[in-house]
């Protein structure tokens, strides 16, 4: 089926309606990470429960991004984004109303569906542009995760002007939220395709049918990679301000600030992160990713130790443990590398599956955001059994080596599909004239 070319300014409206609106949800999204610390101590909660809380949200906004991706497919992607921000702004004003923590929990999930925007936004951005450029413009999209760290810094201060009551941040998020919805509804118009679909009166495969590309293998490494680059940045946009607060002694506001310098890198250059996969391949943008990703958690998963020592004035002992500023730097690196790979995996989807970009997408999506729901419960319960704050990047480090060497193993063996020679004996043949 042809559509009509879309002009350029359509193209601009549409992606910069959509990250705007992106960046919207994944700030609602990401709201625990900072009001979560204030219900922590309203309800007197431990580290795990803390950890299940902040994380809760994301386990409805993972999972949520399988099917509403396939209903962009299937409807559009336009009324899609626009049914599911009110929809969430709805359960985020609600969660001003509830008290036990059971009932936060319940409308911790309500909020979540703020995170399948992103399955929908992929599914709709698509759309309108070309192969070559769908990268980019999806690196573009991506940059929508500096909702992030647009919670992370502001939301301590919109708390402080609040007068600490976090059902306040809860109700102007929600508000901004409806807003923006209606924004999107009023500046958008259907897809290309979508509008080819509706103009023909071409009905689109069913919803089982779209999911017949998830029997390959192939879709759930690149799943275990958004994993790690996605999930694993949310978990620690969400852990960050609490660890900073317990493993430095930090209050909230400079706790926020600190886990945004982590954040703000881990989306601003998702652009770059396309615009280099579209270049220099997505493979090699991937390789870069994770050998940055298992030095830096490496290093941070160094645990404080405290040491004695003989000394001329008798022992002395002293504490080794990674300095602030040096930590800092490591987490804004590993954000900038994550950044990265989030481009690069969603560059692979529409080149491989350009008819399934909902369905893979979303269920790339839905693994990676189930990270940012296991991770965070998980940093929880390592802390409170095992008790050493750099366990949660020990976890880490194990992680993206088991993404990098499946990756790499993957790779080898299409190598040697396509290039028989690489079968043989790794020695080099004999030169006429040296035998002897």
């Amino acid at each position: 089926m042809t559509t009509e070319p879309a002009t350029l300014g359509e193209k601009r409206q549409a992606l910069t309606a959509s990250t705007l609106a992106f960046t919207v949800c994944f700030a609602v999204w990401t709201i625990f990470s900072i009001i979560g610390i204030k219900i922590k101590s309203q309800l007197g909660l431990n580290d795990t429960e803390f950890g299940l809380l902040v994380a809760t949200p994301v386990l409805t906004g993972s999972l949520s991004r399988l099917f509403l991706g396939i209903w962009s497919d299937q409807y559009g992607g336009r009324i899609v984004y626009v049914s599911q921000m009110l929809f969430t702004a709805v359960a985020a004003f609600l969660l001003t109303k509830v008290t036990s923590y059971e009932m936060f929990l319940l409308a911790a999930l309500g909020v979540g569906f703020a995170g399948g925007s992103f399955a929908v936004g992929v599914a709709y951005v698509s759309r309108w542009y070309p192969k070559e450029q769908q990268g980019t413009a999806l690196g573009i999209f991506g940059m929508g995760n500096v909702g992030a760290a647009v919670t992370n810094f502001g939301a301590p201060f919109l708390l402080a002007a609040m007068g600490g009551r976090w059902q306040g941040v809860a109700q102007v998020y929600s508000i901004i939220l409806a807003i923006t919805a209606v924004l999107f509804f009023v500046l958008t118009k259907d897809d290309p395709v979508h509008a080819a679909n509706k103009a023909s009166g071409h009905k689109h495969p069913g919803f089982f049918e779209q999911l017949e590309p998830l029997k390959n293998l192939q879709v759930w490494r690149f799943s275990l990679y958004y994993f790690f680059v996605f999930g694993g940045y949310v978990a620690l946009a969400l852990w960050l301000p609490r660890y900073y607060v317990g493993a430095y002694g930090l209050d909230l506001k400079t706790a926020g600030m600190l886990a945004a310098a982590y954040a703000l890198p881990g989306s601003i250059f998702r652009a770059l992160g396309g615009w280099l996969s579209d270049k220099y391949g997505a493979r090699t943008v991937m390789y870069w990713t994770f050998i940055a990703a298992v030095i830096c958690t490496f290093i941070m998963s160094y645990p404080a130790t405290d040491y004695t020592v003989a000394g001329i004035k008798g022992p002395i002992a002293f504490n080794i443990t990674i300095p602030l500023g040096v930590f800092v730097g490591l987490t804004i690196v590993l954000g900038f590398f994550m950044s990265l790979g989030k481009a690069a995996v969603y560059k692979h989807i529409p080149v491989y599956y350009p008819n399934h970009v909902g369905s893979v997408g979303g269920t790339v999506g839905l693994i990676g955001g189930l990270g940012g729901f296991f991770l965070p419960v998980t940093f929880g319960i390592m802390n409170d059994v095992i008790g050493v704050w750099t366990s949660c990047f020990m976890l880490m480090t194990i992680l993206v080596a088991l993404a990098l060497t499946w990756m790499h193993f993957a790779i080898r063996r299409l190598e040697k599909r396509r290039i028989p020679e690489l079968r043989g004996p790794r020695n080099l043949p004999e030169l006429e004239g040296l035998k002897g």
